[in-house]
């Protein structure tokens, strides 16, 4: 029969992927059994490589695991709706992987060969065990934009698939959910089952990671946007909050992993982009642009002058800051932070407080780069007035046909995360600019209008995509320059000197 066929299948590729070793496969393969609710097992002949499932190698597993999770639904094993297929195929790869303490000891062995031998060995296992959805990853479209400030790179997300009709039906009619796990990051998600409307976690593994007296717990990112985009989530359930222990953390993460940045989410609404209910930053082995960009010039702190300053030549407002020494930079970068906290500057919109309510913060990034110590810190303000509701230093109205969404970590760096729908909606673009028959949403007309008549006299059926791309590339680099506190004109640039000054004289531009 097909499913003994593609149960043996599974367990040679587990094996294959040194998921599971040969002593391991009639034991998984029997659990496997069991999942399928098959009491026997019969093969007629051993399985040629002619019958593998034809696709690329990283994609075998997930072809597999659908296969059976087809197999399942069809014999009501389970029903077929996405939160249960998500829970087998979970429970179907749980059968591969050892335990946490397992997996941990192995990663501290690998650790002694090397930071980035470790980190192989997880990202490899994460993958290879389905938790990192590569099938999905792989629908995301991206590309890169050439800019004044180096090249963007934009992602147009296709990974997380839409809710099916039936789960959005059970999903109504569901009673009210327990609140365990507390929260979708926290350390209970482990191995947890998932539920309806919880994402199921049977396959989920992380790695304990000591920072400073407290436990953290390293993770990849189900969905990876970039190569090896993990997470560093704290063990305590509590909320993000930027202060002189973020910038220890990350600069003792990166100083045990220095092939890895690491960078936190802003802690306050808007800016923020991301969970704030729980202490966490995102990481990974990639060169983001902001992390490639020079200097526009070099400055210097009277406090710390042991630390370079400087402003990174970038859309958004960012002070660099470099030393041999990592207390050298959490002092300076904290004493940032405290500055910033406290400053107001009515001539560029930036105040500190209205009433009791603070708006400034900072997303810090930390990475270690020819052999220095190295962190940017993004400063953030998230006002909002009766011209920008959703917030003055937020993506503003005329361009949120192509982003909306908050402006988080990822996007800070120059990695635009674009919503799902644009894969069809710039199609349509580009057939309108064509002047063909199209289903042009209204929101994208005063862009279209422009985009055909600045190339009216170049626009063929050939260059038509690969200008739509470019022009949605410079879309997301206005995207940063909104969300930059001080401007990148002169009365920007002015007021970034003042608060310069302000660092190291105590001065405060007054209106």
């Amino acid at each position: 029969m097909r499913i003994y066929e593609l149960v043996q299948q599974l367990v040679n590729e587990g094996e294959k992927r040194q998921l599971i070793k040969k002593e391991d496969k009639i034991y998984v393969r029997n659990q496997l059994l069991a999942l399928l609710q098959l009491d026997t097992f019969s093969l007629e002949q051993p399985l040629t490589d002619s019958q593998a499932v034809n696709v690329m190698d990283e994609l075998v597993i997930p072809e597999l695991v659908e296969q059976l999770v087809e197999y399942a639904c069809q014999h009501n094993i389970i029903e077929d709706f996405f939160d249960s297929k998500e829970i087998f195929s979970a429970k179907i790869m749980n059968c591969f992987i050892a335990r946490p303490s397992e997996i941990n000891e192995i990663f501290r062995q690998k650790y002694k060969e090397s930071p980035s031998a470790a980190t192989n060995y997880f990202y490899s296992l994460s993958k290879n065990s389905n938790y990192i959805q590569m099938k999905r990853i792989r629908k995301n479209i991206k590309y890169k934009v050439p800019t004044e400030f180096g090249e963007l790179d934009i992602t147009v997300n296709l990974s997380k698939p839409e809710k099916d009709p039936k789960q959005i039906e059970k999903e109504k009619n569901s009673p009210k959910q327990s609140g365990y796990p507390t929260c979708v990051l926290c350390v209970e998600n482990e191995g947890y089952a998932g539920r309806l409307g919880y994402a199921a976690r049977s396959n989920h593994r992380m790695i304990r990671i000591p920072l400073k007296g407290e436990n953290w717990f390293l993770q990849y990112s189900p969905y990876v946007y970039y190569n090896e985009h993990c997470i560093l989530l704290s063990e305590n359930h509590r909320n993000m909050q930027i202060s002189r222990e973020t910038f220890r953390n990350l600069l003792l993460f990166v100083e045990r992993f220095p092939h890895y940045f690491l960078g936190s989410n802003a802690d306050l609404p808007i800016v923020g982009g991301s969970i704030l209910s729980h202490d966490h930053y995102q990481g990974g082995c990639y060169d983001f642009p902001m992390a490639k960009a020079t200097s526009d010039y070099s400055f210097t702190l009277n406090r710390y002058s042991e630390v370079e300053c400087s402003i990174v030549k970038w859309p958004m407002t960012v002070i660099r800051l470099r030393a041999n020494q990592k207390e050298e930079i959490i002092d300076a970068a904290n004493y940032i932070l405290g500055k910033w906290k406290n400053y107001s500057d009515e001539q560029v919109n930036v105040l500190a407080f209205t009433n009791d309510t603070p708006h400034n913060t900072i997303t810090p990034i930390a990475r270690i780069k020819n052999g220095k110590y190295e962190m940017d810190l993004v400063l953030r303000n998230n006002r909002t007035n009766e011209e920008h509701p959703l917030g003055i230093f937020h993506p503003h109205a005329d361009v949120h046909h192509i982003k909306k969404e908050n402006i988080g970590l990822i996007e800070v760096m120059g990695l635009a995360v674009l919503p799902a729908r644009l894969k069809e909606e710039l199609v349509e673009v580009e057939k309108y600019i064509l002047e063909q028959p199209n289903k042009l949403k209204e929101y994208h007309l005063p862009w279209a209008e422009k985009l055909k008549l600045q190339y009216a006299s170049q626009l063929t059926e050939q260059n038509v995509s690969d200008i739509v791309k470019d022009e949605v590339g410079k879309i997301f680099l206005r995207v940063l320059l909104d969300a930059s506190v001080f401007k990148r004109d002169a009365k920007g640039k002015q007021a970034l000197q003042a608060f310069i000054h302000h660092l190291n004289n105590n001065y405060y531009r007054k209106k």
